[in-house]
């Protein structure tokens, strides 16, 4: 066990994530620098007994190989999206695939796969274009000084999460509110001032969304429309359909990582153009044939999910690292997405960058994002309408969410 010594930061203490991003990156080098991974004492949560202890993993190479063997770094014991192991009470609103092992993992995906079919893809990927549009047509209206977070990256997965599960116009407001607050970290714009109660305001938001998706399921039941929850609740693969709580978990695992991940990537984007002048203008002289390597390089730099945990189920050796069974490791993506044995000059913005292997949608393996297609396509539809209809348009300072999970900007105003 290899524990700190020479470091002099703590990536389990929450002030830690409110440093500067560039304080943060300085950390992740220090570690990548380490001959073996660091060892962190786990925080102090309240709502859940300490642990012993993790690994931070924070180069490329290792955390491929555990995303590649799942069957050794487990994802359904005590969680993934967590460090400490959560208590039972979380299952009822997080026990959605991306915390579970094959095979219940194979059984959830391979019924939510297959109610992706061809054409409801195609469909929404077409309404994409036709939201990313109206949303500029909103901006222009609105004139330059907006909030971009709130006026315009956040409205299009949001829109489209919603119309793709069913979820009338009328409650996008509510879904963002509480996605906002389930990923708020330790943010009191969104968890409140109380420090020991976020994770009652977590649950409660959990719970309103619980409420909105069974509702919607009870309806779809008896009156099925062309929408991902009808083709749930009616799905029946090999026999095998989904239960009121796998719904419920899978809708808020979906509206949460669906909506709060793009927005982010969309925000980083803006920012990283306007910072990036050179690399900006080089996108804009080529814009369709360019695009789709800014958008994985801003993916790369921005990687909008900070982390994933996992739990050995057996005794390992990994890149030189002895493991042992019931061992906890901590997969710090944006750190992997800046090692400079994978990416040359890494804190470069570089948008012709090829070959580009980030792991902004996690590493290979089984929990690969199932959602990575479309969220591409958002941010690239939603960055060629600004481009070519605001070409102006400039990110202002970010006013950053203080989160260990997200690597996530709340507010930034825009100038055109």
């Amino acid at each position: 066990m290899i524990r700190m010594t020479a470091i002099d930061f703590d990536l389990s203490d929450p002030q830690f994530w409110a440093r500067p991003p560039e304080e943060r990156e300085t950390a992740y080098d220090r570690l990548r620098a380490l001959e073996h991974p660091a060892f962190f004492d786990e925080p102090d949560v309240g709502y859940a007994p300490k642990g012993p202890g993790y690994y931070a993993l924070v180069k490329h190479a290792d955390i491929l190989e555990a995303s590649r063997n799942a069957d050794i770094f487990a994802s359904g014991r005590g969680g993934a999206t967590s460090i400490v192991d959560t208590p039972p009470e979380f299952a009822e609103y997080f026990g959605s695939m991306i915390n579970m092992d094959d095979p219940r993992h194979a059984r959830l995906r391979r019924i939510v796969s297959r109610a992706f079919t061809p054409k409801m893809i195609k469909q929404f990927e077409a309404d994409v274009q036709t939201a990313a549009a109206a949303i500029v047509d909103d901006l222009l209206a609105k004139g330059s000084g907006c909030d971009f977070v709130t006026e315009v990256a956040a409205r299009l997965p949001l829109k489209i999460i919603c119309d793709m599960m069913g979820i009338a116009e009328e409650h996008y407001g509510f879904v963002f509110e509480h996605s906002n607050v389930i990923l708020g970290g330790f943010d009191t714009e969104y968890v409140g001032e109380e420090a020991d109660k976020p994770i009652d305001r977590i649950l409660r938001s959990a719970g309103e969304l619980q409420h909105l998706v069974q509702d919607l399921a009870a309806h779809r039941r008896s009156a099925p429309a062309n929408d991902l929850v009808s083709a749930l609740v009616t799905a029946n693969i090999d026999g095998e359909q989904l239960t009121s709580d796998e719904l419920s978990s899978f809708f808020i695992l979906l509206v949460v990582a669906g909506n709060e991940t793009t927005r982010n990537a969309i925000s980083h984007g803006l920012r990283l153009l306007t910072v990036h002048p050179d690399q900006r203008a080089l996108l804009t002289e080529d814009l369709d044939g360019r695009l789709p390597g800014a958008v994985e390089e801003i993916v790369r730099l921005g990687s909008p999910v900070n982390f994933m945990r996992r739990k050995l189920t057996r005794d390992h050796e990994m890149n030189g690292t002895r493991y042992r069974e019931g061992d906890k490791v901590v997969l710090f993506y944006l750190a992997a997405n800046r090692d400079p044995e994978v990416f040359p000059d890494p804190y470069r913005f570089d948008i012709a960058r090829s070959p580009n292997p980030h792991v902004g949608y996690g590493g290979p393996g089984p929990h690969f994002c199932m959602g990575a297609h479309l969220a591409r396509r958002e941010i690239t539809v939603m960055l060629g309408e600004l481009l070519r209809r605001v070409p102006d348009i400039q990110a202002g300072q970010p006013d950053r969410l203080h989160s260990a999970f997200i690597n996530g900007i709340k507010h930034m105003e825009c100038a055109f």
